[in-house]
């Protein structure tokens, strides 16, 4: 996403029963894709969504100039200190999917970028309210299955581990954009639909730790969980920045149905009612963005990139 805003919505999942809104104690959130030309108002969204967590996204044009204090400390005065306190905006997001490009300066802009916007939050005394992380695509694995067999390409190592560190020193959490859906649609033909749409199957067994999976987006978090033990970092926490369900897609994407993305979101939040963490992590709840606020009508790549189905329209 070029520009968004991802609402951490506690209480709230817009299309569900105020009963069921009420009872939901645990972290589901909601991303804000900005890339349309049919949208309402920023400001008419923020009525809709008042009294949220809200962490402002830095898109990745603007990492090379975070490494600049000065830079850095204007982007800050500009984006987030004239909406305090009035707006709680709990996080920053310093790029997206940096990782996925092939642009070396970019990747190497990352982690200083982020140093910089967590300095200059420790100078304006906002680092206890503001954490800063990044969001990661699950491109960033060379292994996820079994999940214990989880590892990061070797070729982004040298910058992910002083990035794990990073994390693990101010306390801020690893995010991932996760997707079971086209793992899905690259492979119908292996792997069962209900085991993605959180429906009941046979799931599978990891051979290493006899750990049992029912859904496909467990075993992605798992698989992350082990790349950072095999670097060392059993101290951060892994969540998930995006995930969902496109209603539309083109002609040889499979599954992209209004009725899968129903399945799929509802299915995914009554899994994260039940309070429990992932088969390797039980203890720890996960947390979760679900994709989209609203079709993004103009956004590049196949129509399920453009169809996650929304939960306003």
């Amino acid at each position: 996403m070029a520009s968004c805003y991802i609402f951490k919505a506690l209480l709230m999942f817009l299309t569900l029963s105020d009963s069921f809104v009420q009872n939901l104690s645990i972290g589901v959130g909601i991303n804000y894709g900005q890339i349309a030309d049919n949208l309402p108002s920023p400001s008419r969204v923020a009525y809709l969504l008042t009294s949220l967590n809200i962490s402002r996204e830095m898109s990745n044009e603007y990492l090379q100039n975070m490494t600049d204090p000065l830079k850095a400390q204007a982007w800050i005065e500009q984006h987030v200190l004239p909406h305090l306190p009035q707006t709680k905006i709990s996080c920053i997001l310093v790029g997206n999917e940096v990782f996925y490009s092939n642009d070396t300066q970019l990747k190497s802009n990352l982690l200083p970028a982020m140093q910089m916007v967590y300095r200059t939050l420790v100078n304006l005394g906002l680092d206890k309210q503001v954490t800063v992380t990044t969001a990661h695509s699950l491109t960033i694995l060379g292994t996820s299955f079994p999940p214990s067999a989880g590892t990061f390409r070797q070729d982004l190592a040298q910058y992910i581990q002083p990035l794990l560190n990073f994390h693990a020193q101010i306390d801020s959490p690893f995010l991932i954009n996760a997707y079971p859906y086209f793992a899905y649609k690259d492979n119908p033909g292996q792997i069962q639909l209900e085991y993605v749409l959180f429906q009941p199957n046979q799931g599978m067994v990891d051979p290493n730790t006899n750990l049992h999976y029912d859904n496909m987006l467990y075993a992605q978090i798992d698989a992350v969980y082990a790349a950072m033990k095999a670097m060392g970092h059993t101290d951060v926490e892994v969540k998930i920045s995006e995930t969902g369900w496109p209603s539309k897609g083109d002609n040889d994407e499979a599954g992209a149905t209004p009725q899968n993305a129903g399945i799929y979101n509802g299915n995914l939040l009554q899994k994260i009612q039940e309070k429990q963490g992932t088969p390797a992590k039980p203890s720890t709840p996960v947390d979760i963005y679900v994709f989209a606020l609203f079709n993004e009508n103009l956004k590049p790549g196949p129509a399920s990139e453009r169809e996650l189905w929304p939960l306003l329209s």
